[in-house]
């Protein structure tokens, strides 16, 4: 490890012992980063002379643009009040709270530049969420969208000094930029392996997991996926729906843009009904969601009914890129988006452990069904229960390294994710002759009925084909006879009706028998945390908490 640039040094004290870190691969010339390395800096300064102050940097939904010389002379601002005013130390954990916006990312950056460790945190996260946060993180300072704030002041968080921005009154951090005089904001000299983030696992069970990655990570990540699976260029907009609080979201809409000198449309509601209008209005070229974003948007692109009032048409002929994440992205789900838009989904897996997607593949290399093949500057291998590589075309663990790897805050769960050298995921996957891996389920996910093991993903695909299906998840749920049975959740289009026994059916005729639901509840929504993430745990039991 190089001479730190930290003077709290506190993130740094609290990573694991190197023995339990994985191996950390870079057997790419782009991987070789110089010991001292401030992402900031690269991502913002860099980026602007190489390609021109003048070229928009982030677009926000009320039509307002900043340049890439507007962006760093608001970080810049941001960067002198934290140091000179707010007292924020290299090293200092800093929490960012509010809905996505280019203020958040401007300040996201300023922690970078500043030499501070950002913590960024969803909007929708509630008291005891923040306050096991800033406890678990040793959180001093937060920057708070001031819309979002009384949450975050009601955890009581013993010392944190919390700064608001979009407000009212001098003391807002905007405010407080805006007075200074303009000047340059010298990056604090980091070490590339310096903590740069502690992002929070967005898991649906237990406490909260802190993953520390370094100033090289954050270029890491654009300099594998984004370079040679998305191929990012310069005349690209990107938009979204992931917050900036799920890496899924920093990386897509602030860190691989600013990589490569291209623009972000940062939305502050970017659901399927505003992305698909926003991709009109700001001739959006790459856009990250989720499966079940693709589904929603595919409907409002349907051809409208023969009525008198007949659904918007919307413009998407400026899209070249669309990426799906954050969970398992159905085979139906891709045909028919591809038969309607013309465009082939890029289906990745990513995790906040490794910050961002590790197996992908666009173009002609994409295969329907399967997520992809490790991304150049990975390594990805299917294995059992005691780490020895399993052969292709039987089920097994993914484990998973390259330039990035899993390093929680001081958790003893670290020497679970990590074995043997290897980041052990938690999925289940098949991986075939020609190196393509297909998901089958979450590892804790598999059912087992009656000694069959049944894949709730692969039920999930029979149900989606089903004209009336628009969402679904299935579960196992304990049985005395059984030790567990099938159930499924059913979400429906509108005006269709709840059949359970047709649905069972239709199973039947897409599956062996023994893998049909043996219930089927129909529901308004799906239990889902704040990043989109199924709460199937919310599922497996019976009562109110199913039904939320």
């Amino acid at each position: 490890m190089e001479l730190t640039g930290h003077v709290d040094t506190f993130a740094r004290d609290h990573l694991p012992p190197r023995e339990e870190w994985p191996a950390l691969v870079r057997d790419r010339p782009e991987l070789h980063y110089p010991d001292r390395l401030n992402c900031g800096t690269e991502l913002l300064d860099k980026s602007a002379r190489r390609y021109g102050a003048d070229r928009p940097a982030f677009r926000a939904g009320d039509g307002t643009v900043w340049t890439y010389g507007e962006l760093r002379s608001h970080v810049d601002r941001i960067a002198h009040v934290l140091t000179d005013e707010l007292g924020v130390l290299p090293g200092n954990r800093v929490l960012l709270r509010g809905v996505t916006s280019p203020w958040l990312a401007a300040c996201w950056l300023a922690v970078m530049k500043a030499g501070a460790v950002a913590v960024t945190v969803l909007a929708q996260q509630r008291t005891q969420e923040l306050a096991t946060i800033c406890d678990i993180a040793q959180v001093s300072h937060a920057l708070c969208d001031a819309r979002a704030v009384d949450d975050l002041t009601k955890a009581g968080v013993p010392g944190l000094r919390v700064t608001t921005y979009g407000g009212e009154g001098p003391d807002d951090l905007l405010a407080r930029a805006a007075a200074r005089p303009q000047a340059a904001y010298e990056a604090v000299d980091t070490a590339a392996d310096d903590v740069a983030l502690i992002a929070f696992t967005s898991g649906t069970t237990g406490r909260p997991k802190g993953c520390m990655h370094f100033h090289r990570d954050v270029l890491a990540i654009a300099d594998t996926f984004a370079r040679h699976v998305l191929k990012a260029r310069p005349d690209d907009v990107f938009a979204g729906s992931p917050p900036l609080g799920f890496t899924f979201g920093l990386g897509g809409l602030v860190i691989f843009p600013l990589r490569v000198g291209a623009s972000s449309v940062l939305l502050e509601q970017a659901g399927p009904k505003q992305l698909l209008p926003a991709i009109a209005e700001h001739g959006v070229s790459v856009l990250f969601t989720a499966p079940t974003a693709y589904r929603a948007m595919l409907d409002a692109l349907a051809e409208p009914p023969e009525k008198s009032t007949p659904t918007p048409s919307y413009e998407i002929s400026s899209l070249r890129r669309c990426v799906s994440a954050g969970e398992n992205l159905p085979a139906a789900t891709w045909q028919a988006w591809h038969e309607r838009t013309g465009l082939r989904i890029i289906n990745g897996i990513g995790a906040t452990e490794l910050l961002h997607i590790f197996i992908s593949a666009a173009d002609d290399a994409i295969r329907p069904g399967t997520t992809g093949v490790a991304v150049p500057g990975w390594h990805a291998r299917v294995v059992d229960d005691a780490g020895a590589p399993v052969p292709d075309g039987e089920p097994g663990l993914l484990a998973v390294r390259g330039p990035v790897g899993c390093r929680y805050l001081a958790d003893p769960r670290q020497r679970e994710y990590v074995r043997h050298g290897w980041n052990v995921t938690g999925d289940t996957y098949v991986r075939d002759a020609d190196g393509y891996f297909r998901y089958v389920a979450r590892a804790d996910d598999m059912i087992i009925s009656a000694g069959f093991n049944i894949a709730g993903p692969e039920v999930e695909e029979a149900l989606l084909r089903h004209p009336d299906v628009v969402e679904t998840a299935v579960v196992g749920r304990p049985d005395e006879r059984r030790g567990q049975v099938v159930v499924a959740y059913v979400v429906l289009r509108a005006g269709a009706v709840a059949d359970a026994e047709r649905l069972r059916e239709f199973v039947k005729a897409e599956l062996v028998p023994y893998k049909c639901p043996r219930e089927v509840v129909f529901l308004e929504v799906l239990p889902r945390t704040a990043t989109g993430k199924l709460q199937r745990f919310r599922l497996r039991e019976p009562g109110p908490a199913a039904e939320a």
